[in-house]
């Protein structure tokens, strides 16, 4: 839905497009009413502001926004407009062609967000970390998990000692043996995950280096971490909250990969080298 669509957004934007999706969210029949110029004004804004809203959103025009409005309080009919508005939900009913365009049309979008708001200096100081690292704990649970087990086989392929812990219990018990030389990437969309929050805290408390990826900077893991890096979501129909995000995270997780290969260039490429045939050996 699109509500929900725009709450899980509302952390990543800025002052004014912030002041718009609270008023969208608190008066929805009368955005779908009114022009774009009008929610500008009753929000203290401008038509620009609101247009960018929606482009913020993976929506093509405002126009979009008022037919997703309409169409979730019920008062879209059976006699759709024609073209049907590319927005983020995805009918039981759509054609195949359509489906294909509302998800790649997101995917690429939240690439194109994560990339553009992603904190350089941020992304710069956790491949840093990492690349000096005695051993790196890589935290998540359930889509999170997914996440971490894929950071660690990028890292360990370029020589560092990663190991991705998706069980409470052993990320626990292997925070608890970290050192001031080790450092710590935990991954939560909502970044309020208590398996992940845990053992992030106690690895801060032995003084290991500590990152967060999560999709709300002011969340307790975020928090909790001595570098942040935000994802974005890419919600569309029959896909929300983790699933949503997984595409953008893994671009941060490509980053980080590559960055941490560019520093540790020599180890990196001795490392790539030496397993370089292995998968050959397996066809």
């Amino acid at each position: 839905m699109i509500t929900a669509l725009i709450r899980s957004e509302l952390p990543r934007m800025s002052g004014s497009l912030r002041k718009v999706g609270l008023w969208v969210l608190e008066r929805p029949a009368d955005v779908s009413k009114a022009s774009a110029s009008e929610v500008g004004r009753w929000t203290g804004t401008s038509q620009a502001t609101v247009t960018r809203f929606c482009q913020a959103l993976g929506l093509a025009s405002y126009r979009d926004l008022q037919y997703e409005l309409a169409k979730e309080q019920g008062q879209v009919g059976s006699e759709e407009p024609e073209p049907r508005p590319l927005g983020p939900d995805i009918g039981p009913d759509d054609p195949l062609d359509r489906l294909v365009s509302v998800v790649a049309r997101a995917d690429l979008q939240a690439l194109r967000r994560t990339a553009e708001s992603l904190d350089l200096d941020a992304l710069d100081r956790a491949a840093r970390t990492l690349a000096a690292a005695r051993r790196i704990d890589v935290y998540g649970v359930g889509g999170s998990g997914v996440i971490a087990l894929e950071a660690e086989a990028r890292l360990f392929g370029i020589g560092c000692d990663a190991r991705a812990r998706t069980e409470v219990h052993a990320a626990e018990t292997s925070a608890a043996l970290l050192t001031p030389a080790d450092a710590v990437v935990a991954f939560s969309h909502s970044g309020a995950t208590r398996e992940v929050l845990g053992p992030l805290r106690l690895a801060a408390e032995r003084g290991a280096a500590t990152i967060a990826v999560t999709g709300d900077p002011r969340s307790p893991v975020a928090r909790a971490a001595g570098v942040h890096l935000g994802s974005t979501s890419a919600e569309t129909g029959f896909r929300r909250g983790g699933f949503g995000t997984r595409h953008s995270v893994l671009l941060i997780v490509d980053c980080l990969y590559a960055r941490v290969a560019q520093l540790t260039y020599g180890r990196a490429t001795a490392s790539l080298a030496l397993t370089a045939h292995i998968a050959d050996g397996h066809r």
